[in-house]
């Protein structure tokens, strides 16, 4: 069936399924694309059974369309691309004008949604796009690292305290277990979202932590189990991704259900034992040699550079990059380094906030939205904050990026004085991190060098921006009462104000 005749049965299926807008997610079994649905009413059964490609439709917890096999595995990438066209093509709602007689929390919030959509689109290159396809990977594991990194934790806590000794195995394997078999979730997601089948890409990946592929002679070269992890899981998953999607152009229907996964996981499991495996483990082994010695010999300096430079990373998207980074650093020495240090650019956030707060005691709306956002600030969610505050005034955000630097200095020139640290998850920051901290030095030290950080990063986030976050002019422009919000206001509209 060519690619044209594929396109042309996911576009006759999407209008009668209610729209791109109808729809919450997509997927495929052997024979059946699975759609949920917003609003079941808008479904054209009748219509849908009358296309010559449709065997028959079967409702259960998903809108299921039987399009057979072979068949589903084409049409499906085909009908994800078109729902992801329309909503792309969908037109952002424009901001509305800000009210006259000064500035309001919702006039910072309406600033602030445009910028971030601006930044959006800037964002839509396809080195970025690919960036965030590769989060897309990792960020449905972070649960299961913060709540196996957390118990990692407690079991370190018990065995140095020597309690309760008969739970310690029991707690390690809880531990340990997602992190041995991280590579086949990778391998699985990985496929997911190129488009491929995912129990094949999480297959492939599996070869990796199979214990066998120590007896493999690979040209010379040992192989041990894991060997490659995370990056190698990725790489085999995405080569299983295009042999498929090769398979699937050539292979014939009705041999497409026996032929096609054979080739994907034959073909991709060579080239991952005999040349991923081990070019995926050096670049691992490179990366947390790299991360180590970088902050064992500059630390101040690194970690200077990554905490101030953190929320313009996250800004231009090219953050996501860590994320896999992270992820080898984990599975290398048990945490990231770099997390903790990432982590000062909230705090240094949270200090420009607290100094907005203070500089505008007129502006009672803004100095509202400072006061709501200010307990997640203190989490590491920061984008409340980011957004709704100093994005849109500008120069608090810069300050606030200096408060991170002088944080992430801080922890930064403990790691180069021997004092190695980090998290054994990624997710959470600020204050939530500090369950998933773990280092060499003892629990007591570790937390009290982090909890410094923070106090730096707020210190020197509040001071920047308390005297250098405003110019005369925004003062005059913001330190005033706007009068009721109206993006919050449900009282009587105010009274008109007298023209001067």
């Amino acid at each position: 069936m060519s690619t044209d005749k594929n396109r042309a049965t996911a576009a006759a299926i999407l209008p009668l399924v209610g729209g791109p807008d109808n729809i919450t997610s997509i997927a495929h079994c052997m024979t059946r694309l699975r759609i949920s649905l917003r609003d079941r009413s808008l479904v054209q059964d009748e219509a849908l059974r009358a296309l010559p490609a449709v065997l028959g439709v079967v409702e259960d917890d998903t809108y299921q369309i039987v399009l057979g096999p072979g068949a589903v595995a084409r049409v499906t990438p085909e009908f994800e691309a078109l729902v992801e066209e329309a909503r792309s093509a969908a037109p952002a709602a424009a901001p509305s004008a800000p009210p006259s007689g000064g500035i309001t929390a919702g006039d910072l919030a309406a600033q602030g949604a445009a910028l971030k959509e601006a930044q959006k689109a800037r964002n839509a290159t396809p080195f970025k796009l690919f960036l965030r396809r590769i989060a897309n990977i990792f960020v449905p594991l972070i649960p299961a690292l913060i709540g196996c990194g957390i118990i990692a934790g407690l079991n370190g806590l018990l065995t140095n305290l020597g309690w309760v000794p008969a739970v310690v195995p029991a707690l390690a394997a809880i531990a340990s277990g997602f992190m041995s078999l991280i590579a086949v979730f990778v391998g699985y997601n990985t496929a997911k979202e190129f488009g491929g089948t995912p129990v094949l890409g999480g297959a492939v990946a599996a070869i990796l932590v199979f214990p066998g592929v120590a007896k493999i002679d690979a040209f010379g070269l040992e192989l041990k189990p894991g060997q490659g992890g995370v990056l190698g899981a990725l790489a085999a998953a995405l080569l299983a991704v295009y042999v498929e999607k090769w398979c699937r152009r050539w292979v014939p229907e009705a041999l497409d259900v026996l032929i096609t996964p054979t080739l994907t996981v034959l073909i991709s499991g060579l080239v991952t034992l005999f040349g991923l495996m081990y070019l995926a483990g050096e670049a691992s082994s490179a990366i947390g040699t790299f991360a180590n010695r970088l902050l064992a010999g500059g630390g101040a300096f690194a970690g200077l550079v990554l905490g101030g430079l953190f929320l313009p990373l996250v800004m231009l998207g090219l953050h996501q990059a860590l994320i896999p980074i992270h992820t080898t650093l984990i599975e290398q020495d048990g945490y990231t380094v770099l997390l903790p240090i990432l982590a000062m650019a909230g705090a240094g956030q949270v200090g420009a906030a607290i100094a907005v707060y203070y500089r505008l005691p007129r502006n009672a709306s803004i100095r509202a939205t400072v006061k709501s956002a200010l307990p997640a600030g203190f989490l590491g969610i920061g984008e409340p904050l980011i957004y709704g505050v100093s994005l849109p005034l500008g120069r608090p955000f810069v300050t606030a990026c200096i408060g991170g630097a002088a944080g992430g200095a801080f922890v930064g020139l403990f790691h180069q004085l021997g004092v190695a640290f980090g998290s054994t998850a990624i997710g959470p920051s600020g204050w939530a991190l500090f369950p998933l901290l773990d280092g060499r030095a003892g629990a007591g030290i570790t937390l009290a060098i982090y909890a410094g950080g923070l106090l730096v990063g707020y210190l020197v986030g509040f001071v920047a921006t308390y005297f250098f976050g405003f110019t005369r002019q925004m003062l005059a422009d913001l330190d005033t009462d706007p009068g009721p919000d109206p993006t919050t206001a449900t009282e009587a509209p105010p009274k008109e104000r007298v023209p001067a």
